[in-house]
């Protein structure tokens, strides 16, 4: 049973069997290129559009993870996947030939770690064997639709974030082996009055600490419990932030802390400005990097908090603010 303490769910049997990342030509070029599974060196791939090469990526991505797993589409249960786009549009288009029972969700930038707590929620109960957790996102995809065309040439302000061109997949199947699933806090929406569309960090940088802060009340636990906590695409600007939110607390988070977002790029040699960003940006880190050192056992404890500005362009437009949401998943080698 999942024992639900107020809204952090505990697991007994979940686990991820298997994971895998798809990441484009300037991710490979990054401090972690080497340990992806797969490198599209054209952004385009074999597509004709944007969105189309988005949808392969997490063709791509949930392929070298079935395959890792052993697992044939007819004995898969459920595929839980979103994207950054109008309607999923790189989860429909992407997963629609493995037919797959299909959940669509949206968390923008925070959807894997939405994934992998629905995955695991489903298998936990036993109600599916096995969950797959997929998303993706696309540089050229995401300017087009939250910012500008790139022929627009608009320049990026210094608090702008660089979408990464990436996919991340992971099998959540019942706990027979590392890396576990233990626990999940389900993120409530924040909205620290940001408007600007180049400043998705200090967006979600509310909603991180107050998931993180939950986290730690409902399990006992803090910044020195786990071996690191991990942000989903906080960058420079929402890292500080989260920092100063904790020290008002008198929690010293910053020894503990990585985020995706400042891990996957060189920012001395690649003009990223304040870092990565997008759904694939901390999936891609997390089944490329993190979950292997948690399978290995080089990380014992883990608090993955994926963040995620959930933006509306015409709502921004109207003068609206940009919410942010995130959720965390605590995964561990026992």
């Amino acid at each position: 049973m999942a024992v639900c303490e107020g809204k952090t769910i505990k697991f007994s049997n979940a686990a991820i069997t298997s994971f895998a990342a798809v990441v484009g030509k300037i991710e490979s070029q990054g401090p972690y290129g080497d340990e992806f599974d797969e490198i599209v060196e054209d952004n385009k791939g074999t597509a004709e559009t944007w969105e189309q090469a988005e949808a392969l990526l997490q063709t791509k991505a949930l392929h070298h993870a079935m395959d890792k797993a052993g697992l044939a589409p007819e004995n898969a249960d459920l595929i839980i996947a979103g994207d950054l786009l109008n309607q999923c549009t790189g989860s429909s288009y992407g997963l629609k030939d493995f037919y797959i029972p299909f959940l669509g969700i949206y968390g923008a930038c925070s959807t894997f770690a939405e994934g992998l707590l629905l995955s695991a929620a489903m298998v936990n109960a036993g109600y599916v064997d096995n969950s797959a957790a997929v998303t993706s996102s696309h540089f050229s995809s995401a300017e087009r639709q939250f910012r500008f065309p790139l022929n627009y040439g608009g320049v990026r302000t210094p608090t702008a974030q660089w979408t990464a061109t990436a996919a991340g997949a992971a099998i959540v199947t019942p706990a027979l082996a590392p890396p576990y699933i233990r626990a999940a806090t389900v993120g409530k929406i924040q909205d620290m009055g940001i408007t600007d569309l180049n400043n998705m960090g200090a967006a979600m940088a509310g909603a991180a600490y107050d998931t993180i802060n939950r986290h730690f009340k409902h399990m006992g636990t803090h910044p020195e419990t786990y071996d690191l906590i991990i942000t989903g695409d906080l960058g420079e600007v929402g890292s500080e932030m989260l920092y100063d939110l904790f020290k008002r607390d008198g929690v010293e988070l910053k020894s503990r802390h990585k985020d995706c977002g400042l891990m996957l790029y060189d920012r001395e040699r690649q003009d990223v400005h304040a870092g990565g960003s997008g759904c694939g940006c901390s999936a891609s880190m997390m089944c490329g990097h993190f979950l292997k050192q948690v399978k290995s056992g080089e990380l014992k404890r883990i608090l993955y908090a994926a963040t995620g500005a959930l933006m509306s362009p015409t709502m921004v437009q109207q003068g609206g603010s940009i919410p942010g949401i995130s959720h965390a998943v605590e995964i561990c080698y026992k």
